[in-house]
């Protein structure tokens, strides 16, 4: 699975940096927002233009509530400089330029990636002196664009694909890229030195995708892997006090580059909102999952403590119930070979097919259990189905109207196909097309 590159837009409050965001991500809306505790705030989004796929990161949806004006304006700048491919530099075109434009432009001096500069609220037709005042700033002729009307988006939509990372054509490796994702502090350096430590053999080292990573092959019982740490597992980076949300920012880019995600939480402590949220990045990437309840060497009363955590687990991750769950000691080495196993056993279902027949005869026997309850002023009927090729588990689904399909069916279908079918840890997608 190819990574998908990084667009942040940075600048001053009032320049209109979220509805800049908006606009470009209007065609793709794969953040659940229905479903509590996937993301607090829409701070990211994918993004689509000229066949390229890439994130966008909306830094004005980042407040830091104790923090002073000026420093809260060379945060943003400074994340987007890390982890970003490509910035654009949002101005607003009808308060012209002001002192807290050129300190960022000043901590954008500093960065080698390439930056596009916009300048918004521009609502109407001017002549080319408009943007001499914000060629002074030295990032080249500007865009003049209005994100409320439109203007200029494709413009800069244009540039922003013009400068994203070409994609290599390189030949398929299919070595599983694990990333480790978590909040600060539930031990994912421990995991990541264990997993690459006693009895397990470095192969080599390949140069991370982001600054502060670095991606690490290992080999375990004669099968490589490829560990990805998220930026700043390795290096304690700048960590402001408050500032929580940055965490699961700076792991967009190692989940995007992962095959599997491993969701660290600390098993001493009761599940956050910032654990969710972390598990919702991985979620709205449709990334096969493994939970990692960590330091459950501190745990008392462990075979009751293990059901309670698990029932925890399920309530919160709601969205994550199809995610294996397993119990370890990153400190003590303890129970963590599991998630080599658990990775391997994703594998097989990843690569698992369902015979057409099998799969139409599951799909007869839950229409005869459960029948579709009406919906949008019909009742959906499925006539046939069958697995189609793709990366993930995909199942496609021949039915009398795809308007009649209820969220509660379809998650009942699914259902059905894990419990005949298995795919732990896998997501699964189902579309419904109209036969003709």
């Amino acid at each position: 699975m190819a990574k998908k590159s990084i667009v942040a837009i940075v600048g001053r409050p009032n320049v209109g940096k979220s509805s800049l965001f908006n606009r470009i991500i209007r065609e793709q809306k794969s953040i659940v927002e229905d479903i509590p505790g996937v993301t607090r705030d829409r701070i990211y989004g994918n993004a689509e233009w000229l066949t390229r796929e890439f994130l966008v990161i909306d830094t004005g949806g980042i407040t830091l509530a104790d923090e002073i004006f000026a420093k809260e304006i060379k945060i943003q700048a400074e994340i987007a400089m890390q982890e970003a491919d490509v910035i654009i530099f949002a101005l607003n075109f009808k308060e012209g330029l002001t002192d807290q434009d050129h300190m960022i432009a000043k901590i954008l001096y500093k960065t080698k990636k390439p930056i596009i500069l916009v300048v918004n609220k521009y609502d109407k037709k001017g002549s080319d002196n408009d943007m001499f005042e914000f060629m002074s700033l030295g990032f080249g002729n500007p865009i003049m664009a209005s994100s409320t009307h439109g203007i200029g988006i494709g413009d800069l939509l244009d540039a922003v694909v013009y400068q994203l990372p070409k994609v290599e054509n390189t030949q398929k490796d299919d070595t599983p890229k694990i990333a480790i994702i978590g909040k600060p502090n539930v031990g994912k350096s421990s995991l990541v030195n264990s997993l690459v430590g006693e009895e397990r053999m470095i192969v080599s080292d390949i140069a991370g995708t982001t600054l502060d990573s670095v991606d690490t092959q290992v080999q375990y019982n004669n099968k490589k892997y490829v560990l990805i740490d998220t930026a700043g597992i390795r290096k304690k980076g700048k960590i402001y006090d408050g500032i929580e949300k940055y965490s699961y920012l700076r792991s967009l880019g190692s989940i995007s580059n992962a095959d599997i995600v491993v969701l660290m939480i600390d098993g001493t402590q009761s599940i956050t909102d910032q654990d969710t949220n972390i598990g919702g990045l991985a979620f709205t990437e449709h990334k096969p999952i493994i939970i990692a309840v960590n330091k459950w060497d501190l745990v008392k009363n462990k075979e009751k403590a293990i059901l309670e955590k698990e029932e925890e687990i399920r309530s919160y991750f709601k969205y994550l119930q199809y995610a294996k769950i397993i119990f370890i000691s990153a400190h003590d080495k303890i129970r963590i070979g599991k998630i080599y196993d658990a990775v391997d056993h994703i594998n097989e279902m990843l690569k698992k097919t369902i015979k057409t027949s099998v799969f139409n005869e599951i799909l007869n026997r839950a229409q005869l259990v459960n029948p579709a309850p009406d919906h949008n002023g019909g009742r959906l009927r499925i006539y046939y189905g069958s697995q189609v090729e793709a990366y993930l588990p995909t199942f496609v689904m021949f039915v009398n109207n795809p308007h009649y399909v209820h969220f509660s069916y379809k998650r009942f279908l699914e259902n059905q196909i894990r419990l005949q079918f298995g795919f732990e840890g896998v997501p699964i997608t189902l579309i419904f097309r109209e036969r003709k």
